[in-house]
């Protein structure tokens, strides 16, 4: 094990810094490329449409059939032109983590020959087996059947050649599977009741929603240190050892010069995260040894929730590329700090005004 241990150190020491390549000097010209935005939805559909489209994502509205269909269509036409492949309904089950099964394009029509179809029924539904996803209890294992639907209000997004489409998940009697339900739900129920005080003081309100701005931070690990470490392999954290000689007693780590190795993974991840619509603001050193920080620009609290899970996903992918073991527990190492999800939550009208922002003086709070 000590061979191991100094075989690592000596690779770790060792490590070339990648070079980045940006797709373009301005981030506005490939941000949210590979989303299927409302900005993409007004080139590819109808008027109808992309009318329609609108008012289930502002007023919840159903979206029938026949419109439902020239949607998929769009969306078809769109991720194929983009080089995917598949398609997957993508949900948060209550694993903390994300699910997902790919589906092809490709549908053989005999003779040896195949065509890309997709339809209105498998954009707005589909049916995974639900037998081993936790369920709080709720319902037995043998009782599989489950049902993904689709979530208009954020958007679908392209990710390793697979089209994905952001979707709830529940039982087939109806219970929920995921966090996103719940959440939907909430932020439904709480419309309902602040645009009627809202109403008080500006009739013109019409929809109250909550806003999120989260904070993701995180420890960046060598990839030949991580495997040296069985606790670490298998649980995410370290259960044995004892505290370095120096960790974060002077406070230098906080907001301090960023090293190459970090920022090159940062700017790789920022690259990848701009792609798929996500606002990342900031990024920064934090309190302990190679600890860091990243914060995106606020967001309608449910699409906030998409983007950190697929966030997650992509810190996971691109820190392997830069030979580093992102590690997302929330205290890894004893002694030092952890890490934690702050969550900046705040309510905001269609008219433009944030409910919860301070006064200058506590009466005009």
């Amino acid at each position: 094990m000590a061979n191991f241990r100094f075989s690592a150190l000596k690779q770790t020491l060792n490590r070339p810094i990648r070079e980045i390549e940006y797709p373009s000097n301005k981030v506005s010209d490939y941000f949210g490329s590979m989303t299927f935005s409302l900005s993409v939805m007004r080139e590819y559909l109808t008027e109808e449409a992309f009318k329609m489209v609108q008012r289930s994502i502002q007023k919840g509205e159903r979206i029938d059939r026949k419109i439902a269909d020239q949607i998929a269509s769009a969306i078809k036409a769109w991720a194929i032109g983009k080089g995917s492949t598949h398609y997957t309904h993508w949900f948060h089950p209550l694993t903390g983590a994300t699910a997902e099964k790919h589906d092809a394009f490709a549908q053989p029509i005999g003779n040896g020959k195949a065509i890309e179809e997709f339809q209105g029924s498998s954009l707005v539904q589909q049916e995974p087996d639900a037998s081993s996803f936790p369920s709080g209890g709720i319902r037995s294992t043998f009782e599989a059947r489950g049902y993904t639907a689709w979530d208009p209000t954020s958007p679908a997004f392209i990710l390793n050649n697979t089209l994905c489409i952001p979707t709830i998940f529940v039982s087939y009697t109806g219970e929920s599977l995921d966090y996103k339900t719940p959440l939907l739900r909430s932020m439904s129920a709480l419309d309902t009741v602040a645009v009627e005080v809202c109403r008080y003081f500006n009739r013109d309100v019409n929809k109250v929603f909550p806003t999120l701005g989260w904070e993701q931070e995180y420890f960046l690990v060598d990839l030949a240190l991580f495997a040296a470490r069985p606790d670490l392999v298998l649980t995410g954290k370290t259960v044995f050892g004892h505290s370095s000689a120096k960790d974060q007693q002077l406070s230098d780590h906080y907001f301090g010069t960023i090293h190459d190795r970090a920022r090159v993974f940062m700017q790789d991840l920022e690259i990848e995260a701009h792609k798929l619509g996500i606002p990342l603001k900031t990024r920064h050193n934090e309190v302990a040894p190679s600890q860091f920080e990243c914060a995106p620009v606020y967001e309608e609290a449910n699409l906030a929730v998409d983007h950190n899970q697929l966030l997650m996903h992509l810190m996971e992918k691109v820190s392997r590329r830069h030979d580093f073991k992102v590690l997302l527990h929330e205290k890894p190492y004893a002694g030092v700090n952890g890490s934690g999800k702050h969550n900046n939550w705040s309510l905001a009208t269609d008219t433009g005004i944030n409910l919860l922002s301070p006064g200058k003086t506590p009466k005009d709070n």
